[in-house]
Parts: C-alpha cells; structure tokens; sequence
C-alpha cells in the first residue's frame, strides 16, 4: 500500500486508537494541528499536502459527544478544501445510534441528523463498529462498511472457555433483550453454545427491569453480548438474574464501553465476573483501574478494512 496515496489522520477523541490503526498499516499519522480557540471554537490546521490523496479520518462520537462530532466536522472541511480525492470518516463509535426512529411524537432521528451532517460536511465513505441499530447505514447515501467486533470477541471466548476449538457446551450466550437476539444467535451459533434472552421491561426511560429469562443458564457459564454499556444498570441486573437462576458464573463482552454516571461502580459490586470491551472509546481513569474490566482492541479489524478499501479488495471475509 502506497503510502503517498494514503492519508490518516486522528482526532482528539481516540488518538490511542489512531495510533495502533496506523501502526497497524505501518505508516505515520498524518500531522494536523486540531485546537481550540479561548471561546470553545474548533481550529484545524493540516499541515501536509492531501490533494488527491485518499484520507481517513478517525474519530470516535464519543464523550463530550458534541465536540468530538464538530471537530470532526470541521476537520472533514479542512480536507475537503485541500482537495483530498476520498475523504472516509473511521466513526469507531456512531454517538447518537440509539435515536434511529420515532419512538414517540414529536421526537427528532438524530442519528440521521448526524449522517446528513456528515455528508454535508464532505464524507466520501463511511466505515463504523457495531452500530446500535445496522439500519442506520441506510440513513447514509455513500458507501458504508458497517464492521462487527465479533472476531475478536469470539477468539477470546474460544481461548478462555472453550476445552476444543467451537466447543463450549457448558457456556450459554445471552442476550440483554429482545433486541440483540440476533447478535446473541451468532456468537452461540459460532461456539456451538447454548442461547438465553433477558426479558427486559422499562418503566421509564433509563430504567430497566428484568422480569424474566428464556432458557436454560442453570449450571452453566453466562456469557451476555452486548453492543454498548453506558450505565450498565441493564448489564448489571441482567447478571444478577441470571445468577439467582443458577449459572455459575456470569461474563460480558460489548464493543462500546460508554461508561457513563455510575457504570463503573454498578460494575464493581455487580455479580459479573468480568466485563470485556474494545477499544473504540477509550476507558477513563475508574474502569482503567478496574479489575473486572478488560480491553481489546479493535486496531486491528478497522486497520485491514481501511487497507482493503484503499486497495479495492473485498471486506466481507473479515466477518466470516
């Protein structure tokens, strides 16, 4: 891969990520100068020639959700203005996903808000992890690689639960609600494992209650997937279900450690025995030094989809 056709360039959201994507790729980061003036505006500066070149922009909507969107607006203009040829955003966490329809009148689609403003801004092509809603690819009209973290979730629950290769038959997949039974049925399909659903309730909004449990996790290794933790208020009472039910012990995997409010702690004293996510938000001070929270990184997936767009080969074999 040619390195001067190539360009990526980090925001200030995930720059760890950014690094390990571009070592991954082994090529430096591009140098751009992204600051704030005294009053909270953006200033982006790139500092190298791009005209022609393919660019990649990686930056994570992550907390603080609002900047990290507008910096990365800002700098998809620098880029355009200096005449860059392809212009990708590398959007390892889509902020903003779990407003992907009318839930109640009134109420705006913010996730489609912020593709038309990504498009606006000059994107030639979207490349995301594990989106909250998969429909939200089509809220965009250029291309969009829509890549899952389940590779590296699966290799790790093949080494750590797994006596023979695909064989866990002590192990249950569960699913946090009806919502991600489909994410669930992969990943027990994949490990030859028994499958569960959390029948989960809200009576108010940001507040979950679980009623009940579809499936056998008597006995067995709980494994819940997931493809965020933002409270972990759901997380946590789903794993306490699922013990007084009698599983022998209880893990999780989700891609997007949000960790927002009290996550950390409802963690700490929760009845998980592990939680494991990716790298696609970097993890603050308090799950850091966690020891029930452990980081994968997904440098490596976004990394050879980024090396597979710009050389034109097929992506879809990394999700085999």
């Amino acid at each position: 891969m040619s390195e001067g056709s190539i360009k990526l360039f980090a925001g200030n959201s995930n720059p760890s990520l950014a690094k390990k994507i571009a070592d991954y790729l082994q090529m430096p980061l591009g140098e751009a100068r992204v600051v704030r003036f005294s009053d909270g505006e953006i200033s982006v500066n790139i500092n190298e020639s791009v005209r022609g070149s393919d660019t990649y922009i990686v930056q994570s909507i992550s907390p603080p959700v609002n900047e990290n969107l507008m910096e990365m607006l800002v700098m998809i203009d620098a880029l355009k203005r200096a005449s860059a040829a392809e212009i990708t955003a590398v959007v390892a966490y889509y902020g903003y996903a779990r407003q992907d329809r009318k839930a109640a009148p009134r109420e705006p689609i913010t996730a489609k808000l912020v593709a038309d403003l990504l498009e606006a801004a000059g994107i030639t092509r979207m490349i995301s992890l594990d989106l909250h809603a998969a429909q939200i690819q089509g809220f965009f009209n250029v291309p969009f690689d829509h890549l899952y973290a389940t590779p590296i979730f699966i290799e790790d629950i093949r080494k750590r639960f797994c006596a023979a290769e695909d064989q866990a038959s002590d192990v249950v997949v569960v699913s946090p609600d009806a919502g991600g039974v489909e994410r669930a049925r992969a990943y027990a399909k994949r490990l030859h494992a028994g499958l569960a659903i959390i029948d989960k309730r809200r009576p108010a909004p940001g507040i979950a209650q679980v009623m009940n449990i579809i499936g056998d996790v008597e006995g067995k290794r709980a494994i819940i997937i997931d493809d965020m933790i933002d409270t972990a208020g759901t997380l946590t009472q789903a794993a306490e279900a699922i013990k007084a039910r009698g599983a022998a012990g209880v893990w999780a995997y989700a891609t997007h450690a949000v960790f927002s409010g009290p996550a950390v702690e409802r963690i700490e004293k929760s009845a998980l025995e592990e939680v494991v996510v990716s790298d696609s938000i970097p993890l603050q001070d308090g799950a850091l030094s966690s020891q029930k929270v452990r980081q994968l990184s997904c440098a490596p997936l976004v990394g050879e989809a980024i090396r597979r767009v710009h050389t034109g080969t097929s992506i879809s074999s990394l999700f085999l």
